[in-house]
C-alpha cells in the first residue's frame, strides 16, 4: 500500500491529500530515508512524522488490505513508538 494511502487508512492523517503534500514537502521520513507518497510500504517499517506541531514516529506491523481500518482495530497495524508535542508560539 502507498505511503500517502496508508496513513490516511490508519487514521494518522484525516486526509490523503495532506499525506501526499507532506511526504512532499519532506515532514515524513520512513526507516530514516525522505519519503515520497508514492513509497510501497511494508511490515517493519519505521514511519518518522515531523508536523509543525508535533513528532510522531510509528513501526508499520501489518499493512492493510481494505481501505478502511476500524478504529478499534487500528492497534494490530500500527504501534507508536514515540509521540512529542511541539510549543507553538503566536
Amino acid at each position: 500500500m502507498r505511503l500517502d494511502k496508508f496513513l490516511k487508512t490508519a487514521q494518522i492523517i484525516k486526509r490523503r491529500t495532506v499525506a501526499n503534500e507532506a511526504a512532499d514537502e519532506g515532514f515524513i521520513k520512513v526507516n530514516g530515508r525522505d519519503s515520497k507518497p508514492a513509497l510501497q510500504l511494508k511490515s517493519g517499517d519505521i514511519i518518522e512524522i515531523d508536523m509543525w506541531n508535533y513528532y510522531k514516529k510509528i513501526e508499520v506491523i501489518m499493512v492493510p488490505e481494505k481501505n478502511t481500518i476500524p478504529k478499534k482495530d487500528i492497534d494490530k497495524y500500527i504501534r507508536v513508538l514515540e509521540y512529542k508535542a511541539k510549543d507553538i508560539e503566536f
